[in-house]
């Protein structure tokens, strides 16, 4: 299948998940996961009218995407990596969202260059439910203490909570979990759920949904 015909049947997909947990399949957004993929499937989503991407890396996004913001400027980028602090700068002159908060000293930061650039870009603050030593995350005893640090000491917008499931456990508790916390800080956003478990994810309160090979194919591993 092409790439539109993917994003066809993946929204079909969502909107008989969304009918079927009672939802507004128009609150729940596809991020597009465009990393490490070759040009011709980015633009041939960017020509179906798909317009919120998600990338991991800062360097890997400027390349693709820093060329195309006068051309499309409805489009929305979503960094779902890691950040590096030293990276902070420039992904706050790039990027729209950032969902991969996770620690004090990159709060600060972002919100030091989000001040300097006179960009207030909302944040996700990534929650490691699984409290793997691998995986960066807060851990959710900390949730709490953490949005407080973010939002009432360092003022930034704190827009929902994001999760990355572990992989040998049923998504659905972690998923759960994740929409618990945020709705005990009064967070109506919450970024879970990919291409094998998004449906699971819009059932549990997903607003935002990070599909990569649902979207475009396996990816090529060596660009």
């Amino acid at each position: 299948m092409s790439v539109s015909e993917n994003l066809q049947a993946i929204e079909k997909q969502m909107a008989e998940a969304a009918d079927f947990s009672a939802r507004d399949v128009a609150d729940v957004n596809l991020v597009a996961v465009s990393k490490k993929q070759p040009d011709a499937r980015i633009q041939e989503a960017l020509d179906a009218g798909h317009r919120q991407y998600g990338e991991n890396r800062v360097q890997e996004a400027q390349t693709r995407w820093a060329h195309r913001r006068a051309q499309y400027p409805d489009l929305r980028l979503h960094l779902i990596g890691p950040l590096q602090s030293n990276k902070a700068k420039d992904a706050v002159a790039l990027f729209d969202v950032i969902e991969t908060l996770d620690r004090e000293k990159l709060a600060r930061v972002l919100a030091d260059e989000m001040e300097k650039q006179g960009r207030q870009l909302p944040c996700f603050i990534q929650v490691n439910t699984g409290e793997e030593d691998q995986k960066a995350g807060i851990a959710p005893r900390d949730v709490a203490d953490f949005y407080a640090y973010a939002h009432g000491e360092c003022g930034l917008h704190i827009q929902g909570l994001m999760c990355i499931p572990p992989v040998d456990e049923s998504p659905g508790v972690h998923f759960a979990l994740l929409r618990k916390y945020a709705h005990a800080l009064g967070l109506d956003d919450l970024s879970m759920g990919m291409s094998g478990d998004f449906e699971k994810a819009i059932a549990l309160g997903a607003t935002y949904i990070r599909v990569g090979t649902g979207v475009f194919g396996e990816r090529d591993y060596d660009l």
